[in-house]
C-alpha cells in the first residue's frame, strides 16, 4: 500500500509542475493582458494543489495535512484576488484591448472621475 501511495505521490507532483510550467510558459507568450491573468491563476493553482495533495501522501502525517489545508485556502483566496486587482489595474491604464470585452461593466465609472461620487 505504500509502495502505491508513493506512486500516486510522484505522478500528482509531475502533473503539478507541468501545471505551473505551462503557467510560466503562458506568461511569457501569451500577449494581452485577459489571458496573461488566465495562465496565471488557473493553471498555476491545480497545479499547486496537485503538489501539496503529494506531499500530505508522501509524508503521510497529520500535521502536514493541518499545515497544508490553510495554505491551499490562503491560496485559493489571494490568486483570484490578485488577478482582479491587476486586470482591474490594467483597465484603468487603458493596457486592455476593449473590443475584446463582451461586456464593459466598467465604463460608466470610467466617464466618471472617482471623487465625483458616482
Amino acid at each position: 500500500m505504500n509502495e502505491i501511495l508513493d506512486v500516486v505521490a510522484l505522478v500528482l507532483v509531475l502533473i503539478g509542475a507541468l501545471l505551473c510550467l505551462t503557467a510560466s510558459i503562458g506568461l511569457l507568450r501569451f500577449h494581452d493582458v485577459p489571458t496573461r491573468l488566465h495562465a496565471a491563476t488557473k493553471p498555476q493553482v491545480l497545479g499547486f494543489i496537485l503538489i501539496c495533495i503529494a506531499v500530505a501522501l508522501a509524508l503521510r502525517a497529520w500535521p502536514v495535512v493541518a499545515f497544508l489545508v490553510p495554505v491551499v485556502i490562503i491560496q485559493l483566496a489571494t490568486a483570484p484576488l490578485s488577478a482582479h486587482m491587476v486586470g482591474r489595474q490594467a483597465y484603468r491604464n487603458g493596457t486592455i484591448d476593449e473590443r475584446s470585452l463582451y461586456v464593459d461593466e466598467l465604463a460608466e465609472s470610467r466617464r466618471t472621475p472617482p471623487a465625483a461620487g458616482g
